[in-house]
């Protein structure tokens, strides 16, 4: 296991294309990190380079105390998991596991233990003579990952790993990932564009957006306080409603039409708002006092099993909003509804930059 440190990590392709702009990132000894954010924001370029299969153009990588911007791939100590799986079509479950191995050196013995080992960690024991084309999808990414656990490396780095599975395979592995991580505490990369999968795997968040870091924390705390618009768009399901407000001395109203009243607790002339979904709470009468009060008409509910979202909109303009109700709720296109939303679940953000005002 090992630390891994990325110092003002710059890539940058011909044409002058920078893909990663001076990323910096501290990753603890068997920290799980998930890199974030939708396709073209860098976190694939990163992860590359990390692994040694993309050149740095500026900044430093250390794995450990060991500087490897010029190490090649093969000596950097970490195990790389595709989302292709990369195996042998025709090599055996146990030689696609041993392959490394052997190319390694390694005593026949030693193989023979790590890959039976590894086999038992992942339950592919029953496999091991099979060829890759008699494995499901899920068996074909245990066995990729067991290739990986049998190097026994510094660092285990994820390249969206899960994309090729169907839903249910995919909330199986994520939860075989989750718990063989904390098993091996070995530190882990891994790069995704699904938010979802990101919030249940990650002990620590980094999200991407244009090659340059939006936020990094905890997924708790990054859902909770998102540090922009950027962030807050993009984690959660659905996402938070983003409303445009302006104020004057008797509160907030939308700028882009009415429908919208609260209260003015930031001292500025506007600002973009944001509030969750879930945290939008349907009352019987217009409200008023703290907290933002909203009025809008139903479009559509969309029941979703546990729970339905209704999607409304304002009767002078402004977006389309998100508001999660139970699944037992009974409500009809083209109805008036009033909301509300306590003044703890409205987060302000700067209306020209998207960052947020605390």
């Amino acid at each position: 296991m090992a630390t891994i440190t990325l110092d003002t990590v710059r890539k940058v392709y011909a044409g002058n294309v920078e893909a990663v702009k001076g990323v910096s990132i501290d990753i603890a000894d068997g920290e799980f990190i998930v890199l974030v954010g939708p396709s073209g924001c860098g976190k694939s370029t990163l992860l590359r380079m990390i692994a040694g299969l993309e050149d740095i153009t500026a900044g430093e990588i250390k794995i450990g105390d060991r500087l490897v911007n010029n190490v090649d791939p093969a000596d950097r100590d970490i195990a790389m998991v595709f989302q292709n799986y990369a195996l042998y079509p025709h090599m055996s479950v146990y030689n696609n596991l041993a392959y490394g191995l052997k190319n390694r050196g390694m005593a026949k013995d030693e193989i023979d233990r790590r890959v039976k080992e590894a086999a038992r960690i992942l339950e592919i024991g029953d496999y091991l003579e099979r060829k890759p084309r008699a494995l499901s999808g899920g068996q074909r990414q245990r066995v990729a990952m067991g290739r990986a656990i049998v190097r026994e490396p510094a660092a285990f780095l994820f390249d969206e790993p899960l994309s090729n599975l169907d839903a249910k395979l995919r909330v199986q592995m994520r939860v075989e990932i989750k718990r063989l991580q904390r098993s091996l505490g070995t530190t882990s990369v891994y790069v995704t564009h699904d938010q979802l999968e990101a919030m249940t795997l990650a002990d620590r968040l980094v999200v991407l957006n244009g090659g340059n870091i939006e936020q990094i924390g905890s997924p708790i705390d990054v859902y909770d306080k998102p540090a922009s618009t950027f962030v807050a768009s993009f984690i959660g399901s659905p996402a938070m409603n983003l409303l445009h407000v302006k104020a004057d001395g008797s509160g907030l109203s939308l700028e882009a039409g009415g429908g919208l009243s609260g209260t003015n607790t930031k001292g500025r002339d506007r600002y973009t708002v944001g509030i969750r979904p879930e945290h939008l709470e349907v009352v019987d009468s217009p409200a008023s006092g703290e907290g933002i009060n909203l009025a809008v008409t139903v479009n559509v509910l969309e029941p979703v099993g546990a729970e339905s979202y209704i999607y409304a909109s304002f009767e002078d303009g402004g977006p389309e909003i998100v508001v999660r109700v139970s699944s037992h709720a009974h409500h009809e296109p083209g109805e008036k509804m009033y909301l509300k939303a306590a003044v703890n679940d409205v987060h302000f953000f700067d209306a020209d930059t998207g960052h947020r005002i605390d």
